[in-house]
């Protein structure tokens, strides 16, 4: 082994050290299946975090899905991201269940959710769904649905 590839092996074992990590017995699997059963669309992200990191253990959807900004459905041009959502709720924010167009023709909507989870008051989430030629759910029937799928997956 060289000397380069055990400073990268090093590295890559420091950063997954500093990942965020999980309760004990949680199952991404279990929550995939809930969360999809629940909201799940290409276009949908799902962020999971203790409450008081900024950092998610879990995620649903794509990195370009849930790394994009979309209106905020809070002003006239405000945007935000599903990461800063995650943030601010897990910072003790107020919960979110926001829905708005999002483009100017209107043949797109978004759909917000962010809080705690009923069960597990520790455990905050913050989502997005941004659908094409249809309504997205509003946002209090997709926290409503967020909520179940945490609590039927364990959290």
């Amino acid at each position: 082994m060289t000397a380069r590839a055990a400073t990268l092996g090093l590295v890559l074992l420091a950063l997954g050290a500093c990942a965020p990590k999980p309760p004990p017995g949680f199952d991404a699997g279990r929550l995939d299946a809930a969360v999809g059963a629940a909201i799940g669309t290409p276009s949908t992200c799902v962020l999971v975090a203790r409450k008081g990191q900024d950092r998610p253990f879990y995620r649903y959807g794509s990195n370009v899905t849930c790394g994009r900004a979309l209106p905020a459905c809070e002003g006239a041009a405000a945007t935000t991201r599903a990461g800063y959502r995650l943030r601010a709720v897990a910072a003790g924010g107020a919960a979110v269940k926001l829905s708005c167009d999002s483009n100017p023709e209107r043949s797109r909507t978004v759909a917000w959710a962010a809080g705690a989870s009923p069960s597990r008051p520790d455990i905050v989430y913050a989502a997005f769904m941004d659908v094409e030629n249809d309504r997205a759910l509003p946002g209090r029937v997709m926290a409503d649905r967020l909520t179940a799928a945490l609590t039927r997956s364990g959290l």
